[in-house]
């Protein structure tokens, strides 16, 4: 007996719970009153606005995340994209360059640019082809659109090119449709146009016409395209043209290019170096040039 009553009196809580538990379980089940309905209403009106704090809560933290996902995922692609431009463009240039390989004679080596060093007037660019392929300084550097430059050094896998847009360098042109030789060069004013000279002003030069590279050039084939007239004025006191000439392949849109295999004459480079020198053309072309630079078109 005394055990009974021990284990009721621990037991009694919970069973005297349970009980209330059920009696309210089964009024809530079996009651759907308007005094029931109307407590069950007011207690959603005040817990509707909490939970809907929550939900907004945990949905404005799923909308941060998808944001940062959906970024994240845009600069993938917008760098995939990049890429695939860039590889548009090489492809397209290496089409062009093997539909040009069937017009080239001399031997040649495909280089690529990897440097590009165009924000001062002795611009140069670096391909990564060099004296193990066979380049030497001195060699023809072109692409499928014109002349590029020349081989300035050359090391076992690199090469440095001095462009045509480099105040350094020049080449014997002809004007295709007339037949008039002169000199293009870059005078460092701007990088979409080279200069022509020595074409007398009683030549009709018309903006369009071809420049390509004379016979004489001594370093590029004859008849490779060097750009198209721009514009031509004889400035006072002269009787050549200033012809401005748009580039056909301006640098800074060359990738790929051809080192044609061929070595200057070495004895005849000599020659003409030693006759340039008795003679002081150096000197005198370097006056000629600074008169030039101060040369203006409203100077006609």
């Amino acid at each position: 007996m005394a055990l009974a009553q021990q284990a009721w009196e621990r037991s009694r809580d919970y069973v005297i719970f349970g009980a209330l538990l059920l009696v309210a379980l089964t009024i809530f089940v079996s009651r759907n009153g308007p005094a029931l309905r109307a407590a069950r209403a007011a207690s959603l009106a005040v817990t509707a606005p909490v939970e809907g704090l929550f939900e907004r809560t945990a949905q404005f933290r799923t909308a941060l995340g998808e944001n940062e996902r959906l970024r994240t995922e845009t600069a993938g692609l917008s760098a995939e994209v990049a890429r695939l431009r860039e590889a548009r463009a090489e492809n397209a240039q290496l089409r062009s360059l093997l539909g040009f390989t069937d017009s080239l004679d001399a031997p040649r080596v495909v280089g690529r640019v990897v440097s590009k060093d165009i924000t001062e007037q002795t611009n140069l660019l670096t391909i990564d082809v060099g004296s193990r392929d066979g380049v030497r300084p001195g060699m023809p550097v072109i692409n499928e659109r014109g002349i590029v430059g020349r081989i300035v050094l050359a090391s076992p896998g690199y090469a440095v090119v001095m462009p045509h847009q480099n105040t350094q360098f020049r080449v014997p042109a002809v004007i295709e449709e007339l037949g008039r030789e002169g000199i293009v060069r870059w005078d460092g004013a701007a990088f979409d146009r080279l200069t022509m000279e020595y074409v007398v002003k009683t030549e009709p030069v018309e903006r369009g016409m071809l420049v390509t590279t004379s016979p004489f050039s001594g370093v590029f084939p004859a008849g490779t395209p060097i750009g198209r007239v721009d514009t031509a004025y004889a400035a006072a006191g002269r009787n050549d043209y200033i012809i401005h000439v748009t580039p056909a392949a301006p640098i800074s849109e060359v990738g790929f290019v051809y080192v044609l295999l061929v070595e200057p004459d070495p004895e005849r480079a000599i020659l003409e170096a030693q006759a340039r020198d008795s003679l002081g053309l150096e000197r005198r072309e370097a006056a000629l040039e600074a008169r030039l630079e101060a040369t203006t078109p409203e100077e006609e």
